[in-house]
């Protein structure tokens, strides 16, 4: 176990992890480049210029200019111009600034092609959908950049207006055009490792609090990698899992857990080196754990996961996509042999 405590070494794409962490001060009067219009008047448009309104047009016309250059330095033009429809989250010139500035750039030109492409397909998914469509939970982008070329998910929370992997808000939504509809974000949404998607989703805040404990394993540096043990495939226990875990154990907290048998705990949760998809789990799977020991999978109505102490678990949602691995949702708390 020694070698997952030492790690320090993050691949290059790791850099870029931390831009999910990225925002920009709310403007209450958010105007990027005067009145947004998803509709162009026929009468304002100059002669020789396109009377198409695609997504491209629409970022030219509305002063996120920053987007529009950012897409064609990513060779993204003819994709966001073309028939099909897509859903943008459309970052403001300032959440740019804010992007280069605490990454190190001067400008979008000194940020990898293949780098930028992918950050901005993380704010387009496919289709049309408005902001009255969107829900609480996980949608799937269009960024391939999962360990084996997966789409990276992305958490909405419509709890209070529309809130993107926990750093990123709508602005301005519904912006209708040709091909889809356009809705203005605070913040550049980065591309998200499994911490992301523990921080950003209430469900989890009892694992976060977990994780984070100061006399515990440093988990979050570790679920953070790119390199090994990463990949990494999380059963990830939901705030009720480990309220029942405190229950069965009678304990008043998580406080009362001491800290060798969360760390146990914690681990067993973890299988390193695969990003292990719903479609990959097998009944009868015997699944190796960063604990060093096994819990089986059974497959029928349901998904079940059977802890080494016969214990049994639901596996409630699954496939939430970061670039360094995958997590499945699950409805009681794993333990090893204690």
């Amino acid at each position: 176990m020694d070698f997952i405590l030492r790690i320090t070494k993050l691949s290059f794409i790791a850099l870029f992890l931390c831009f999910g962490f990225l925002s920009c001060d709310e403007d209450d009067d958010f105007n990027p480049g005067g009145e947004i219009s998803a509709t162009p008047d026929p009468d304002q448009i100059e002669d020789g210029a396109s009377e198409t309104n695609t997504i491209v047009d629409f970022a030219s016309a509305n002063g996120f200019t920053s987007l529009a250059a950012a897409v064609e330095a990513a060779g993204l033009t003819a994709t966001l111009s073309g028939e099909d429809e897509f859903t943008v989250f459309a970052p403001t010139n300032e959440a740019f600034d804010v992007f280069l500035s605490d990454n190190g750039f001067e400008s979008l030109e000194e940020v990898p092609e293949d780098v930028l492409s992918m950050i901005l397909m993380n704010h387009v998914q496919a289709g049309s959908i408005m902001s009255s469509d969107l829900s609480t939970g996980y949608i799937e982008s269009m960024a391939e950049a999962g360990p084996d070329g997966e789409n990276l998910s992305l958490y909405i929370n419509t709890d209070d207006g529309v809130m993107i992997n926990g750093v990123s808000t709508v602005t301005s939504a519904d912006n209708e055009v040709d091909n889809g509809v356009v809705h203005a974000v605070d913040a550049v949404i980065g591309l998200p490792d499994i911490t992301t998607f523990a921080m950003a989703d209430p469900t989890f805040e009892t694992l976060v609090a977990a994780l984070t404990r100061e006399d515990s394993y440093t988990f979050v540096e570790t679920l953070q990698a790119t390199e090994d043990p990463a990949p990494f495939t999380v059963f990830a226990p939901t705030n009720d899992a480990f309220g029942s875990l405190l229950t069965e154990l009678e304990l008043s907290g998580l406080a009362d857990l001491d800290a060798a048998t969360l760390q146990a705990a914690l681990l067993y949760h973890v299988v390193g080196g695969a990003n292990v998809t719903s479609d990959e789990l097998t009944d009868g799977m015997e699944v190796e754990t960063l604990q060093q020991e096994s819990f089986t999978v059974n497959i029928g109505e349901d998904v079940i996961i059977t802890d080494v102490n016969g214990r049994t678990s639901t596996v409630i949602a699954t496939d939430v996509q970061a670039v360094n691995g995958v997590i499945h949702v699950i409805d009681t708390v794993l333990l090893p042999t204690l």
